[in-house]
């Protein structure tokens, strides 16, 4: 096992950051730590780290237990959201510096610092300055130093946050190449949906302190285990489980009306438009219509005034002739409820 958290919590004042967390990450695997602001993934993975002390639980890094042991005699890497860097130390004086406080030969610094440039695709960079990087190399070089010292795990909070979306995307491929190679046990907190899908052997979804969901990207997607994983993982409708859009989906299904007044979640590609009444529709009108490249966005409101957004590819409809105002018809094709005491 690479990582094991068992029972863990942690209270700053009256606020509960991390509420009785149970994990266990695989030796090798790359997880993410998925959830909004406050939701605690940060507080749990400096936990891990050993930059905060738990109030109660036990933790293990591959399999020794290091509840009570410091940072540096946990033998974990840290790359934090902002770099962290040396200004005034070069590239290869950043990277290096864990080796140095270890007591390594100039040498064996040298050669070390050589292998992970080449590593982190920065060869030729090693006697500039971080001011003289951009955001994305510098983070690389972040990541460098965090790897020098041959951590037993890799943690990462938010390290691509700061960045522009570009940037943000090919660092993800990049990581999980990275990752691929080295086989490093790595966890990496985010409150980005799309890069916890793209990284992530498994996502741990957070909220208020505590888990909701430990699943695969697909798993987490497909089979949200709560409404809040579901509203927070991917684009949702949520509407009143018996408004039209719902009564249809039963009735369409041979199970007559809404059994509940719970909530109704569709994802907007899992809704069609037509420009004619088909079977189990619902009259809608066009409020917006965007151009997403390949797909369309509409944004539409029921006869009850509900409002919902579809996606789907251009050549689902004609949409070109399609605007505001335009009387329009909605099926889905899979909807989801759940009990109507648990709200998000």
């Amino acid at each position: 096992m690479g990582i094991r958290v068992a029972g863990v919590s942690k209270q700053f004042g009256s606020f509960k950051a991390v509420d009785d967390v149970s994990l266990d990450v695989d030796s090798g695997s790359l997880v993410a730590l998925l959830g909004p602001s406050g939701s605690g993934k940060s507080t749990l993975l400096r936990l891990i780290a050993g930059l905060e002390e738990s109030d109660t639980g036990r933790i293990w890094i591959t399999g020794e237990e290091a509840t009570s042991r410091s940072v540096q005699d946990r033998q974990v890497g840290f790359v934090f959201q902002h770099f962290a860097l040396f200004k005034h130390r070069t590239v290869r004086q950043n990277v290096g510096f864990g080796l140095e406080l270890r007591g390594w030969k100039h040498d064996a610094i040298r050669r070390r610092v050589d292998e992970l440039l080449d590593l982190v695709q920065l060869q030729g960079f090693g006697n500039r300055y971080p001011s003289q990087l951009s955001g994305g190399q510098r983070q690389r070089v972040a990541l460098a130093r965090a790897l020098a010292v041959q951590p037993r795990v890799l943690l990462l909070d938010e390290p691509f946050s700061a960045l522009d979306a570009k940037v943000r995307k090919e660092l993800r491929a990049w990581l999980r190449n990275l990752h691929d190679e080295m086989h490093v046990t790595t966890v990496i907190v985010t409150h980005d949906q799309e890069e916890a899908m793209e990284v992530a052997d498994r996502i741990v979804v957070m909220n208020d302190g505590r888990i909701e969901q430990i699943g695969t990207p697909a798993e987490i997607y497909d089979h949200p285990a709560t409404p809040f994983v579901m509203g927070f993982v991917g684009a949702v409708n949520v509407l009143p489980g018996d408004g039209p859009l719902a009564a249809a989906t039963f009735q369409d299904n041979n199970q007559g009306t809404s059994p509940s007044p719970g909530q109704l979640f569709i994802r907007p590609h899992d809704l069609d438009l037509h420009l004619t009444p088909q079977q189990g529709s619902v009259p809608a009108v066009l409020r917006r219509i965007t151009h997403m490249g390949r797909e369309i966005q509409a944004e539409l409101t029921l006869e009850n005034g509900e409002q919902v957004v579809a996606q789907l590819p251009r050549e689902r409809i004609d949409y070109r002739n399609l605007k505001a105002g335009d009387a329009l018809y909605l099926t889905s094709r899979e909807t989801r409820t759940f009990v109507p005491d648990y709200v998000i």
